[in-house]
């Protein structure tokens, strides 16, 4: 089983990882790391989880996706991870946006 590292605000763990989490009420950072083509693990996770609970997040400076990786990261590279989740969800990037800005909004309180 994968692991999430503990210094790491992105979760990058596996599908049962993530079942694990969400169990316990939480929701799922997803930032660059989606976009690494070793990352199979994440990207099955991410389809198969519930929708209501994924937010998007750069966590700049680090964890920049490709195509930028090794570079800094910037939070307009957040939109790279929205397109690698609504292709690995096979939906529209813009439902990808309406959904997690709804997420962020409930996990923050802002609804």
């Amino acid at each position: 089983m994968s692991d999430a590292s503990p210094d790491s605000h992105s979760f990058l763990g596996d599908e049962a990882l993530a079942r694990r989490f969400l169990k316990l009420g939480l929701y799922l950072g997803i930032g660059g790391p989606i976009t690494y083509p070793a990352n199979d693990a994440l990207r099955r996770a991410v389809a198969a989880v519930p929708f209501d609970r994924l937010v998007l997040e750069t966590d700049c400076p680090y964890l920049t996706p490709v195509p930028h990786r090794g570079k800094r990261n910037e939070p307009a590279y957040v939109s790279l991870v929205a397109e690698e989740v609504a292709r690995v969800r096979g939906i529209p990037v813009d439902e990808v946006a309406r959904q997690t800005a709804a997420n962020a909004s409930a996990l923050f309180g802002f609804a």
